[in-house]
């Protein structure tokens, strides 16, 4: 698990870049042929890996419920994201790593819910999550790579 949680640093390291690199406006902005925008890819981020690791062990996640409701699957930027959230935004990227890697060397991830994602990835235990977390963080990722030159 060093090597996922290494990696999962790594990655979110290069996420937390684009907090510094886009104003408001830029991380807001859903360019023409996206769905999309900067900060919900950030948000969705923070979402799905609390949903993945912590909802699939049957346990509550580090997020509020508003938090969740405006970057869960299916949803969609309004391109209203307030500075404020950004701001939370960007504290819950880090300390949460932080929190799951404690909480993971604690052994608090005792059961996890089998499930095959909506890609069609079958997670039959807490190590398949975090792997599928870094391959699914890797996807956002490239998908902001890619907005990033239209903003």
């Amino acid at each position: 698990m060093k090597t996922v949680f290494k990696a999962w640093k790594t990655s979110r390291s290069l996420i937390a870049n684009y907090f510094e690199k886009y104003n408001l406006e830029q991380l807001n902005h859903v360019p023409d042929g996206f769905n999309n925008n900067l900060i919900w890819n950030l948000g969705h981020i923070i979402v799905a890996q609390q949903g993945l690791i912590y909802k699939g062990s049957g346990l509550e996640t580090y997020i509020s419920a508003e938090i969740t409701a405006r970057y869960q699957p299916g949803t969609k930027p309004d391109g209203k994201t307030s500075q404020e959230e950004v701001n939370e935004l960007k504290e819950l990227l880090s300390s949460l790593i932080e929190k799951t890697e404690e909480d993971f060397e604690k052994g608090i991830f005792q059961t996890y819910k089998e499930r095959t994602t909506g890609t069609g990835f079958h997670l039959s235990s807490i190590e398949d999550a975090f792997e599928f977390n870094n391959y699914h963080e890797a996807l956002h990722l490239g998908a902001m790579m890619a907005i990033r030159k239209f903003v």
